[in-house]
C-alpha cells in the first residue's frame, strides 16, 4: 500500500488518516474497501454525513443523470430547477408535515457557514450581540463559530487571538445528575448585576456530538425554549450532526416538541456526502440585505439535486424514522451490555444518545483509543468524541442492514472484550 506522498505532502493538521492508515478506494452501503481489497463496516460515516450511506443507487442515480443532462452545476445564488424542486421538497415532506415555517438561508456549504450564518443573523434581527452557548458545544472552528465551541484544543488554534461574542453556560448534567443547569442561566438573565449581556441568542446541540454524545433531557428542552421565549432571545438549534434523522426524527429537536426560530443543518444534508448547508429561520427573522451575507458556493446544484433526491426516497412517510429508532435501541442495549462488561472489569463505562448517535464512554481517551484500534485491526471503523476523546461514537449509516450492524457490534464487543479481557 503505497502511502509515501500522502505522508510528505499532506499537511500535519491530517486526523482521520492517522487512525486509519490505508487507502480507500470504494465503498458502497456501509463498508469502505481499502486498495488491497480489505472491507471495513464504517461506523464513522463520515462523522455524520452518510446517513444514507455510500453511494446510496438511488441518490447517485439522480446526480448523474442531472449531471448527464448538463444541468446547472454553480450558479452563485441564482434560481435554477434544481434549488426549486429541492424547495418543494422540504416545505411538502418535511416543514409543513412538522408545521414548521421557515425560510431558508444558503450560505457557503459547510457546518461552520451555517453556525456563522446563523448567529450573525441573530445579531442582525435582535441588535444585540452576546451569544449564549454551552459547555462541551462544538459549532465549527472559523472565528465565530469557534467562539461558542468549548474545546480548548480547538480554540488555542487561533494563533492567540481571542475569540469573542460568546457566554457559556453548563449544559444539560454538567454540573451532576440532580443539577438543573438551566436554573444558573434564569438566575443570571434575571439578575442585572450578574454580568450576562442580555444575548442575541442562545445556541444549542440537542445532541452534543464532538462534545461526546451528551443528550439533552426532553423537559430540559422545552424548559430552555420557555426561557428564551421569556426573555426574548432567539433559540438556534444546531443539527448539522444531529438532524437528518440520526436521531430518529428528521430534526433532532422534536423528540422535544420544540420550535426553534432558527435551525442549522449541514453533514447529511445533501444525502450523498456533497458539501452543502442551509440556515432555518421564521420569517419575520429575514433581515438580511441584498448581498449582506454572501458567497461564491452558497447553493450547490449537484447537492440540491441529491438532497431532493434523499427527501422523496426517505421521508415521504414515517418507515424511515421508525427503522432508525429501532436500530438506535439495538446499538442502546449492546453498549450497555458493554458498559457493564467493561464496569466489572473495574473500567467504570457507561452509554448514552439518542437514535443512532449513540456513544460507549469508558473514561479515558486512553482507554477509548486501544478500543477503536483493535476495532479498526478487526475490520471496524469507529471514531471517538468528548472533552478527553474517552467516548467510542457510533455514527453507522441509518440505512445499514442488521447483518451488517450486527456484525460491527460483535467486532466491538470482540476487540473491546480483547484490550481488557
Amino acid at each position: 500500500m503505497q502511502t509515501q506522498i500522502l505522508e510528505r505532502m499532506e499537511s500535519e493538521v491530517r486526523t482521520y488518516s492517522r487512525s486509519f492508515p490505508v487507502v480507500f478506494t470504494e465503498a458502497k452501503g456501509a463498508r469502505l474497501t481499502d486498495e488491497e481489497g480489505r472491507q471495513y463496516i464504517d461506523f464513522l460515516a463520515g462523522a455524520g454525513t452518510l446517513n444514507y450511506g455510500h453511494n446510496h443507487p438511488k441518490l447517485k442515480q439522480a446526480l448523474i443523470d442531472y449531471m448527464a443532462g448538463d444541468g446547472i452545476i454553480h450558479g452563485l445564488d441564482m434560481w435554477t430547477r434544481a434549488k426549486r424542486e429541492y424547495l418543494e421538497a422540504l416545505e411538502e415532506l418535511i416543514l409543513k408535515p412538522r408545521g414548521l415555517n421557515y425560510k431558508v438561508h444558503l450560505p457557503g456549504p459547510t457546518g461552520t457557514n451555517a453556525v456563522e450564518a446563523a448567529i450573525r443573523l441573530a445579531r442582525v434581527a435582535t441588535g444585540r450581540h452576546n451569544i449564549v452557548t454551552f459547555t462541551n458545544g462544538f459549532h465549527g472552528v472559523t472565528m465565530g463559530a469557534l467562539a461558542t465551541t468549548g474545546n480548548r484544543k480547538f480554540r488555542e488554534a487561533t494563533g492567540g487571538i481571542p475569540t469573542q461574542g460568546a457566554s457559556f453556560m453548563p449544559f444539560d448534567g454538567y454540573l451532576g445528575e440532580h443539577a438543573d443547569t438551566l436554573d444558573y442561566l434564569e438566575k443570571l438573565l434575571g439578575d442585572n448585576s450578574s454580568g450576562l449581556d442580555i444575548p442575541a441568542a442562545v445556541i444549542v446541540e440537542t445532541v452534543q456530538g464532538e462534545g461526546g454524545i451528551n443528550p439533552a433531557g426532553i423537559e430540559w428542552l422545552q424548559r430552555l425554549e420557555k426561557i428564551c421565549h421569556a426573555h426574548q432571545i432567539l433559540l438556534i438549534v444546531d443539527d448539522i450532526q444531529a438532524g437528518c434523522g440520526r436521531t430518529g426524527k428528521f430534526f433532532s429537536f422534536e423528540h422535544a416538541g420544540i420550535t426553534p426560530d432558527i435551525v442549522t443543518n449541514s453533514k447529511s444534508l445533501s444525502g450523498l456526502g456533497l458539501p452543502f448547508a442551509h440556515v432555518l429561520m421564521r420569517p419575520e427573522l429575514d433581515k438580511w440585505k441584498p448581498g449582506q451575507y454572501n458567497g461564491t458556493f452558497r447553493g450547490f446544484n449537484l447537492a440540491f439535486t441529491t438532497a431532493t433526491a434523499a427527501m422523496r426516497h426517505f421521508w415521504s412517510d414515517d418507515t424511515f424514522e421508525r427503522d432508525v429508532q429501532r436500530k438506535g435501541r439495538i446499538v442502546e442495549e449492546r453498549f450497555q451490555q458493554l458498559a457493564e462488561w467493561l464496569t466489572a472489569q473495574g473500567i467504570p463505562a457507561s452509554e448514552r444518545g439518542r437514535g443512532l448517535m449513540r456513544g460507549l464512554d469508558v473514561g479515558s481517551g486512553e482507554h477509548a483509543d486501544k478500543i477503536t484500534a483493535e476495532a479498526f485491526a478487526q475490520g471496524l471503523i469507529i471514531e471517538t468524541s468528548g472533552h478527553d476523546g474517552q467516548v467510542v461514537k457510533c455514527l453507522c449509516p441509518l440505512t445499514i442492514s442488521d447483518e451488517d450492524l450486527l456484525e460491527g457490534l460483535d467486532i466491538l464487543d470482540a476487540s473491546t472484550k480483547k484490550v481488557f479481557g
